[in-house]
């Protein structure tokens, strides 16, 4: 009886404590000004569900308080990730709500024009993302933007694209072209059949037979595309892509970012200095493990094992997975895709519940024209 009453007092007593914590962290709860990224953050004692769910809506919604855009380097993969932590900790959905307004506030006057071109990709994606995460259903808005992504598609087949020396990803047109391909290939309610859809992904693909990857990251990133449309890759090449990706793991169990770089020719820091391939990062670990699952790795393969720990034994104190910019001091940014990256990894492997982009919506085989 006096344990029963003790166990009773105690849940009484934590559970302010608990509802508090269960409170969203809203715009209204972070500082404008970007904060600094560095790699001086202690490591966490322990891994934390909860830290994380609260870095990605810190950094997301810093980022668009301060910075009023969408980016693929932070909020843009926290759409893809931050479900996967809703039981942990709710989101205030003024990140989605924020991505929803490029439909419906900003291009109500005029839509995006070709020179935009990257804006519809990125917009499109996470809202993508997301609703197969949510409600596995392609949302109006989300299907809207797609469509308007095709009427912003260059004659060549690729769209403009950030070039600000943000590898891997704002520095070349590819990785966007590669991008809109996932996004179509995932996109629930057949969208890659529509008459649009179709028409624009042919020429997407006599892009991408026209200008060739020019790193593994890239060729992962096609080898990936593959998995959900036809014509971008060969089996045999997502086979070859595969095991280079895990050639590259670690002793620590991790990835390097910029080991997936380092066959791009004339790409270099401009400080003279070489990639430093031998170091584990949030990025390249995250990177690797949700493509590895994406072409067939088992959850249970040690080599991905081992990269689950890694990631579970490096969280820093505020939630995130540290990533250096990899060729130019960019501040680090891709530390924050690299923590929504790591959140899927996570999922991916069955340590977070509800991994949504599994066997059932692949589209290969279906959109081969």
């Amino acid at each position: 009886m006096v344990t029963l009453l003790r166990a009773l007092l105690l849940l009484v007593a934590t559970a302010p404590a608990f509802v508090a914590a269960q409170q969203p962290i809203t715009l209204n709860d972070v500082e404008e000004g970007l904060p600094d990224i560095t790699a001086d953050e202690p490591y966490a004692a322990e891994f934390s569900e909860e830290k994380a769910a609260q870095y990605l809506d810190r950094s997301a919604l810093n980022w668009q308080k301060t910075k009023k855009c969408v980016t693929c380097h932070t909020n843009l993969f926290y759409m893809a990730a931050r479900p996967a932590l809703k039981t942990i900790l709710p989101d205030s959905g003024e990140v989605r709500s924020f991505y929803e307004s490029y439909r419906k506030i900003r291009w109500q006057k005029r839509n995006p024009t070709e020179a935009q071109g990257f804006w519809p990709i990125v917009v499109g994606t996470g809202l993508t993302l997301n609703d197969v995460q949510t409600t596995g259903k392609l949302s109006d808005v989300s299907r809207e933007v797609l469509d308007i992504m095709w009427t912003v598609q260059r004659e060549d087949g690729g769209w403009r694209w950030p070039h600000c020396d943000y590898a891997p990803l704002e520095i070349d047109d590819h990785y966007g072209v590669t991008l809109a391909a996932l996004t179509v290939g995932i996109a629930p309610g057949g969208y890659a059949e529509t008459p649009q859809a179709r028409a624009g992904l042919k020429e997407l693909r006599k892009y991408l037979r026209n200008h060739p990857p020019k790193s593994l990251h890239h060729r992962a990133m096609l080898a990936w595309c593959s998995t959900r449309l036809d014509g971008i890759a060969t089996n045999e090449q997502r086979k070859e892509t595969l095991a280079e990706l895990l050639d590259l793991q670690l002793d620590d169990g991790g990835w390097s970012t910029a080991g997936m770089l380092s066959d791009w020719k004339g790409l270099v820091p401009k400080d003279g200095q070489r990639l430093e391939v031998k170091i584990s990062d949030g990025y390249g670990t995250g990177f690797v493990i949700v493509v590895a699952r994406e072409l067939g790795v088992p959850a249970e393969d040690p080599r991905l094992r081992r990269g689950i720990d890694w990631l579970r034994a490096n969280q820093r104190e505020s939630g995130k997975w540290f990533t250096r910019s990899p060729v130019n001091q960019c501040g680090n940014l891709i530390s924050n895709v690299g923590s929504a990256y790591a959140v899927l990894a996570l999922q991916a492997c069955g340590e977070l519940p509800g991994w949504p982009f599994g066997a059932a919506n692949r589209q290969v085989g279906k959109n081969q024209r």
